[in-house]
């Protein structure tokens, strides 16, 4: 933040007084502004922007003076400290109109999706974010394309939770190739492909799959992909369909099962916003069990996802990808940029050794004991729930990685099937094959820490505006949170801005209406918290720039952006249908319970009506 150093009146020795406020703002958008090292004679100071006076307040955790919700109008405005109308020292703030604050995010989605390239797309965005922060000048350009680089991505390299996830991926990757290299995966493959003996098949293994490893969506995504790669390309299943599979079991899963490590970051989100509520005293672990029922777009995502697999119906890119790998076999299509450690051409199982399922089994089954384990150590309380809800779970999933890791080489040396030296090789091999999905990650996290400098979130919520009808409230925040998702490529990111204002939101609405008291309409408030879950996980699914997606995408071995193009329309038919047939009607009062069998029904009167069947060569 700019310190703007405060001059003149006082007596010598006293403590130095300062403001502090954001390095940018947004014109029409309210911001706090804190004083420090105020004395007693300037306490009826007040802040002043133009005409407006914003008085001080007394911060009781900090000591200091805020002025809440300070507006700029337009450009050239200053921020005056002032007491009695004399001003004691004014300084101009970097204010910049609202629609700039989506520049970057549109910039880098626009081009990601025109030309295929997601990595020049999202270095772009996160250059012209920072050289809207440095100013929006000429020099500014080159300052900017510095930052980018040297402040931007060295901090989301240097925040621990993201070196907690590229840790645990990077390993994650090395016990893939491990697996792959001492036969383990080959074995996995040739027990399922015993059953998945078809497309079909193979694509409800996938699904399956992706609900048993249901308490993470980084472990859910790597796991299964990494896996059942090797299944869905002897099946002749495209990679895109085998990305969607991967990303639609994943985080709608793991947003929704009680014990995840998502509980932890949800309940407090919501713990946090109860406590802002004066009146409203149930348990934040009670709120979200009984916003579960709400999540119409994870549910009915899982849904579609055995009804596309089932039915072997396929439409838009999805069907022309699934047409290609059919018949001439061709899993990636022709213009295909995939890393080839990703495609495992290094991790092929040593000739003659034998190829046993255990290998992969019991390492995959070490990484799960030991994430449960770690959750259930690293967590407090006296009920299970409350120990998984205070975990940390980066710490579990870090140490979970290092056992797989280390059970995978002890299996493979143990039984002489590779030497100490090709284990260590094979790991690395399989290491390499995350670093690209690493370097988009690095930069989608500069990216999105660039919307929150810009506070494009805040402008997203500024513009839904106005007087809000209580049983449209859900509808609009889903919109909202899908919006925030997809621009910023964080679902909990969009959890973490959003859920703190939605909740006081949709409390005051009801009491707004004198609704307040009445526990039937209470379903509002659970209908709430459960679209900005459903939302984020909507807008991750469309965004390029998701983590997720991206590690979808490097995961199962896809092209990006075709996994992008050809993921969209499933996404945006299910959003459409949650959206229209469960949130907007539960909002005036529809039970929850009587929407799902419609919503089924619908996607499944659209699979039929605009979907084709997707005919094999051998007509299984």
């Amino acid at each position: 933040m700019p310190v703007l150093w405060l001059a003149g009146g006082f007596a010598a020795g006293a403590q130095a007084q300062h403001i502090e406020a954001p390095p940018v703002v947004l014109r029409g958008i309210p911001f706090d502004v804190t004083v420090s090292g105020i004395p007693d004679t300037l306490h009826a100071a007040v802040i002043r922007v133009g005409h407006t006076a914003f008085p001080l307040a007394a911060d009781s955790a900090s000591g200091n003076r805020v002025a809440r919700d300070v507006v700029v109008r337009s450009t050239g405005e200053t921020l005056a400290l002032v007491r009695a109308g004399a001003v004691i020292t004014e300084e101009r703030v970097h204010s910049l109109p609202g629609w700039i604050s989506i520049l970057p995010p549109l910039l880098a989605i626009l081009l990601a999706l025109l030309f295929k390239r997601v990595v020049p797309a999202l270095f772009l965005g996160v250059w012209v974010g920072a050289w809207a922060v440095a100013g929006l000048t000429l020099p500014a350009v080159w300052t900017g394309l510095l930052d980018s680089f040297a402040v931007y991505v060295l901090e989301a390299l240097s925040e621990r939770d993201h070196a907690a996830i590229i840790l645990f991926s990077l390993m994650i990757g090395g016990m893939v190739g491990v697996i792959s290299k001492n036969g383990g995966t080959q074995g996995v493959v040739n027990a399922i492909v015993r059953w998945a003996r078809n497309p079909v098949r193979g694509q409800v293994s996938t699904a399956l799959l992706g609900l048993a490893i249901f308490f993470d969506d980084y472990a859910n995504t790597l796991v299964v992909g990494n896996t059942m790669r090797p299944v869905t390309d002897r099946l002749r299943i495209s990679r895109e369909k085998l990305a969607y599979i991967v990303d639609s079991t994943a985080a709608p899963v793991a947003c929704i099962a009680f014990v995840t490590t998502w509980i932890g970051y949800q309940v407090g989100l919501i713990g946090t916003a109860v406590r802002q509520i004066d009146g409203f005293d149930e348990s934040a672990y009670y709120v979200f069990l009984n916003s579960v029922p709400y999540a119409f777009y994870p549910i009915l995502t899982l849904a579609f996802v055995f009804m596309i697999a089932l039915s072997r119906r396929d439409f838009g890119p999805m069907y022309r990808a699934e047409v290609r790998a059919r018949t001439t076999g061709q899993v990636l299509g022709p213009d295909a940029r995939v890393d080839d450690a990703a495609v495992g051409r290094e991790l092929q199982p040593v000739p003659g050794k034998p190829q046993r399922i255990a290998n992969a089994v019991l390492p995959v089954g070490v990484m799960i004991v030991a994430v449960l384990a770690g959750l259930y150590v690293t967590g407090e309380g006296d009920t299970l729930r409350d120990i998984i809800g205070t975990s940390d779970s980066y710490t579990s999933l870090m140490w979970a990685s290092l056992l797989g890791v280390l059970t995978a080489i002890v299996l493979s040396v143990g039984q002489r099937i590779l030497t100490l030296d090709e284990a260590v090789e094979a790991w690395y091999a399989g290491l390499k094959s995350m670093l690209f999905a690493m370097i988009i990650l690095l930069l989608a996290w500069a990216l999105s820490s660039i919307t929150d400098l810009l506070h494009t979130a805040d402008y997203l919520i500024s513009i839904t505006g106005g007087a809000l009808e209580p049983g449209l409230l859900p509808a609009i925040v889903f919109l909202l949170a899908a919006a925030t998702a997809f621009a910023t490529g964080s679902s909990w990111g969009t959890m973490g801005i959003l859920m703190p204002l939605v909740l006081p939101l949709a409390w005051a609405v009801l009491k707004a209406d004198g609704l307040h008291t009445q526990e039937e309409y209470y379903h509002i408030i659970y209908s709430s918290v459960s679209v900005v879950l459903a939302g984020a996980v909507w807008g991750d699914h469309c965004s390029p720039i998701s983590d997720t997606t991206i590690l979808s995408s490097m995961a199962s071995g896809c092209d990006h952006i075709d996994h992008v193009r050809t993921q969209l329309p499933y996404a945006f038919s299910v959003g459409a249908v949650a959206l229209l047939v469960g949130t907007l009607p539960t909002g005036f009062n529809a039970p929850w319970w009587a929407c799902y069998p419609v919503g089924i029904g619908l996607l499944y009167v659209g699979l039929r009506w605009f979907g084709r069947v997707v005919e094999t060569p051998d007509g299984d």
